[in-house]
């Protein structure tokens, strides 16, 4: 975003200057005016030193903040503030215990944002790359709310979540992602060095080969000639398909069609599913409006697909239809979701319903994270199983004709 100068009077009537990173000077003109600053001049102006000298190759090999860092910033936060420790004496001793150089950088920052006159969320909206626009949302509600120790908590409680549900579905797909890679490789050996072994010797006997075993041989010549085009080809697909889902249809595109994967679709439609509901739950618990909840979780979701049907329900909600018209609308809730929204919505309880929403999906994740396995491995094992018979077949029946082939010559 654009870097503003500012110059304006504060509430004692001092003049106070600054540069603000926002959309543009109307929207720096409010961010002003909400932390008491009358606005004298706004004009556009290159970014602060630091930001210059941050440039692509030191971001390249910057020290990325993980969701490690985020939880525990988070918790801290919310153990100071409750013991009532000024928001800027937090900042400073998190910045002194950081043990990532890169979150102390951060700390640093807010602590110089906040001394400049900003809120505390305006300050985080700098760094995107580290609070959310959920984060930050949540932030500006427990500012305006007076509970930000609460909100705190509450992040901590939604990243934890969050890393719960990751780390159960990299748990569950790393025995299949390791049993294919180990058979690509295998794949690519035999066919660059094993049968093109047997192809000299099946040649020096100059007997008629099995259809199978000369498909085989014609395809490891092929690789053994092509590697390198079909090396670089895989590797301007991986890119062009990399950059294609970073487009926004891409991205769509993509995202609905991991949904529609056998076995694995169902699980990321359930933990995207939960994720959702569960920052509904937290967003409306904080204070946040219908409205602005939906707006946020579109933004912030990690499908595009689904984000496009949150957007459906904002759009209902703006026209006064009810949270279950639209969510019925959608297509992604299954009756029990929906049944459940119908009775949060009606006694006026949506953000605990939401909240057992949750917990449905989770144990439904649960579930079908322990038999994601037991349904993979019966497929793993028939295409290995068909595999293997292929080779055998290709490279033993030669040989099981070998005596014959040998002994042509001699009958003549």
């Amino acid at each position: 975003m654009p870097h503003f100068a500012y110059k304006g009077r504060n509430a004692r009537g001092e003049l106070v200057t600054g540069v603000i990173e926002d959309a543009d000077s109307g929207a720096v003109a409010d961010q002003l005016v909400n932390i008491g600053i009358s606005p004298v001049d706004i004009a556009p102006t290159g970014a602060p030193s630091a930001a210059r000298q941050d440039g692509w190759f030191a971001r390249l090999f910057a020290q990325r903040i993980t969701l490690d860092d985020r939880l525990l910033f988070s918790r801290q936060m919310y153990t100071l503030l409750k013991s009532g420790v000024p928001i800027m004496r937090a900042l400073a001793g998190l910045q002194e215990s950081a043990k990532s150089v890169a979150m102390a950088k951060v700390m640093q920052d807010l602590r110089t944002s906040l001394d400049s006159g900003r809120d505390l969320n305006s300050s985080m909206r700098r760094h995107p790359e580290v609070f959310s626009q959920f984060f930050v949302s949540m932030v500006r509600v427990g500012e305006m709310s007076g509970s930000l120790e609460e909100i705190f908590l509450r992040l901590f409680n939604h990243l934890e979540f969050e890393k719960e549900m990751k780390e159960r579905v990299q748990q569950a797909l790393r025995y299949p992602t390791f049993v294919l890679v180990a058979m690509g490789v295998a794949l690519v050996i035999i066919n660059l060095f094993v049968i093109p072994a047997f192809a000299k010797l099946f040649a020096g006997l100059k007997a008629e080969l099995p259809p199978i075993t000369r498909l085989l041989i014609e395809f490891s010549d092929f690789m053994v000639h092509y590697w390198p085009a079909l090396l670089a080809l895989g590797i301007a697909s991986a890119i062009g398909a990399r950059v294609y889902t970073r487009t926004s249809a891409g991205r769509y595109n993509w995202d609905k069609f991991k949904l529609r994967l056998p076995l694995a679709g169902t699980i990321v439609e359930k933990v995207t599913l939960a994720r959702f509901a569960r920052s509904f739950a937290i967003s409306l618990k904080s204070g946040m409006s219908m409205v602005q909840t939906l707006a946020v979780l579109a933004q912030v979701a990690d499908n595009a697909y689904i984000a496009q049907r949150i957007d459906q329900m904002r759009d209902g909600v703006e026209r006064g239809e009810s949270v279950l018209r639209t969510a019925r609308a959608t297509g992604v809730f299954t009756p029990i979701v929906l049944q459940m929204i119908a009775v949060g919505e009606e006694a006026g309880e949506l953000d605990d319903l939401m909240s057992e929403v949750a917990d449905m999906y989770q144990r439904e994740i649960d579930y079908e994270l322990k038999g994601l396995s037991a349904s993979i491995e019966p497929v793993m094992i028939t295409f290995l199983g068909v595999l293997v018979l292929i080779l055998a077949l290709g490279v033993f029946l030669p040989i099981w004709d070998l005596g014959r082939a040998a002994l042509g010559p001699k009958a003549g």
